[in-house]
């Protein structure tokens, strides 16, 4: 008995681990597309039922090209250019697989096809799902107290049985008293708690998804994404320093001393709740940090401006070195890498994680640009290459000098080095990027 209980608990995990996995295309989806897209209307970015018959995306490695790179992709496709003009904004760049794009399809086509469906009494939509997941907890609560209670049912019989044929046994252990069960409950237990302790543990100071009220409502999507306006302007620190830094009032008013208020005509601003903002109300609070009279601007002292609280969203630990301008000047590091599609973000929250395991990762699949040898190049890392050149050129000058190899096997020992010394590309991890001291102090 002991062995079917161990099966039954394994059959249980079993079918859960199925259920996860078979909602591999859904995480995805909310993960990578839901901040800009919906299955079935369009948002920040289009709705995608149905994205298979447009363009060239009924191949999934053309939507794979797409997603994984969109600028390049944009550039030779009319279809694409078409979505920046009607949205106003790109999507960025995201780390996918051919095999995430299919499960995301499936996910959308799923999702397509039930919202075509007539639910029944008493279900709809995204209900049947959680219901579904209740029903299966429950069924599988009583699967495992009727296992026990035929358990014992058993035990039971097998001692009337004995008694009957004059079998003298001792009387059976209690099931709180026998050391099997205290054992697998111990194990059960532990496992459990175990892995919600450590879940707990890696998510401890993290603030994914975190998102602050501000004392402002300044919406990204207008100034960034709308209007154009370049991430530099307003974090101009970020291309020459460790920190991004945070907008005086003076450069708000840069604009805004001539943009005094927010046309009726423009994108209504909403708040997470749906509730519609009062952009001229916000933006007379910029006025009163700045002491600026709208009726009176030839009068403003910009000295007078005072800085507004702004609450701090993206926060690293003090023991963490992480440098703005060595990744987006030197390392060509686009904003939304790490921040995520900003310019569809009317309040911002934080995007990634921003653990060691993501950092480390990204350093490990990004590639250095060793383009350096125009005006657009990167001459940061220009070094490296010379570094790999001389290695090369002293180890087959040095076989070229050995007097004691022959011909044949000098050319072997040159061709030897020339194949270790060829890569097809160099990641952030091979040039130091995954060393601890290059992040911690």
């Amino acid at each position: 008995m002991t062995k079917k209980l161990a099966f039954f608990i394994f059959s249980l995990l079993l079918f859960s681990t199925i259920k996860i996995s078979a909602q591999d295309g859904k995480a995805l989806f909310m993960a990578k597309c839901a901040s800009c897209h919906n299955p079935l209307k369009d948002g920040t970015g289009p709705a995608l039922m149905n994205l298979e018959e447009r363009g060239k995306w009924a191949d999934h490695k053309e939507i794979l090209k797409w997603a994984t790179n969109p600028a390049a992709y944009m550039a030779n496709d009319p279809y694409t250019q078409g979505l920046k003009a009607k949205f106003g904004s790109m999507m960025a760049s995201q780390e996918l697989t051919l095999k995430d794009v299919d499960a995301i399809v499936a996910y959308i086509n799923q999702a397509f096809a039930d919202s075509k469906k007539v639910p029944e009494p008493g279900q709809g939509g995204e209900k049947t799902s959680n219901s579904n997941a209740v029903i299966f907890g429950v069924i599988s609560l009583i699967l495992a107290i009727i296992a026990l209670i035929l358990m014992q049912v058993n035990s039971n019989l097998k001692k009337m049985s004995d008694d009957v044929e004059g079998i003298h046994r001792p009387d059976p252990v209690p099931f709180y008293r026998n050391k099997v069960y205290i054992a697998m409950g111990a194990l059960i237990f532990f496992t459990i708690a175990g892995w919600y302790l450590s879940k707990a543990a890696i998510g401890f100071g993290r603030q994914k998804d975190y998102q602050p009220v501000q004392p402002i409502y300044y919406s990204h999507k207008v100034h960034a994404g709308i209007n154009q306006i370049n991430c530099l302007y307003c974090h101009g620190s970020a291309w020459d320093s460790k920190t991004a830094g945070i907008p005086a009032v003076n450069i708000c008013m840069n604009c805004h001393k001539t943009i005094t208020s927010y046309s009726e005509k423009s994108t209504k601003l909403y708040n997470e709740n749906g509730d519609e903002i009062n952009a001229n109300a916000e933006l007379a609070k910029l006025f009163k940090a700045a002491g600026f009279d709208p009726s009176n601007p030839s009068k403003w002292d910009p000295s007078m401006a005072k800085p507004i609280e702004w609450i701090k969203i993206h926060n690293l630990p003090d023991h963490v070195y992480f440098n703005h301008s060595q990744h987006i000047r030197a390392g060509k590091v686009q904003c939304q890498t790490c921040h995520g599609e900003i310019t569809a973000m009317d309040q911002v929250k934080q995007f990634a994680e921003l653990s060691m395991g993501w950092c480390v990762n990204c350093h490990r699949q990004t590639k250095v640009d060793f383009n350096y040898t125009d005006s657009t190049g990167n001459k940061f890392y220009s070094i490296y290459e010379k570094f790999h050149n001389d290695l090369k050129t002293g180890e087959m000058q040095q076989i070229t000098n050995d007097t004691s190899l022959a011909p044949d096997e000098k050319r072997m020992k040159i061709d030897s080095v020339l194949k270790t010394r060829r890569m097809d590309s160099v990641t952030v991890k091979d040039i130091g990027g995954i060393e601890c001291q290059k992040c911690h102090y």
